[in-house]
């Protein structure tokens, strides 16, 4: 039983730090981007960068959950429990900028690129109807005289 918890510590533990890693490249590569797309002056680079720290959240709370299967000590399930309960905040956080963010850039979009058409104005009611009068005394006429 003790060689079965060793195994599952060594490889949870590299687990947590492909984990970690995978999340810090994410990080960087966001930003790296978000740095480039600042300089060209894109106006999604918010978004993305949120985007990117999303995902990088998620592969740290990965490695966090992970972490949970080998403590040991209630201080230290605690201590891991508050850095979940602190990056899951966050990743609610970055999802709600990122809704926001979509909601606006949406917005903006409908706004310029909305063309307002012109609808013709329909008569409310009979009075309103243009009358064709002439068409009316024509049609009068020729029947006065039948």
């Amino acid at each position: 039983m003790e060689i079965l918890h060793h195994w599952l510590e060594i490889i949870v533990k590299g687990s947590i730090f492909i984990l970690e890693l995978i999340g810090i490249f994410v990080l960087m590569q966001g930003a790296l981007r978000a740095l480039y797309n600042y300089i060209k002056h894109d106006p999604h680079t918010r978004l993305k960068l949120c985007r990117a720290m999303a995902m990088a959240l998620e592969f740290k709370l990965g490695g966090e959950i992970l972490r949970t299967v080998i403590v040991r000590d209630l201080s230290e399930i605690a201590l891991i429990g508050g850095i979940i309960v602190l990056r899951a905040g966050l990743t609610f956080l970055i999802h709600w900028a990122i809704t926001t963010e979509e909601a606006e850039e949406k917005e903006h979009e409908e706004h310029i690129y909305h063309e307002p058409t012109i609808a013709p104005r329909r008569p409310k009611n009979v009075c309103d109807m243009p009358h064709n009068h002439n068409k009316l005394d024509t049609e009068t006429q020729l029947i006065d005289h039948a």
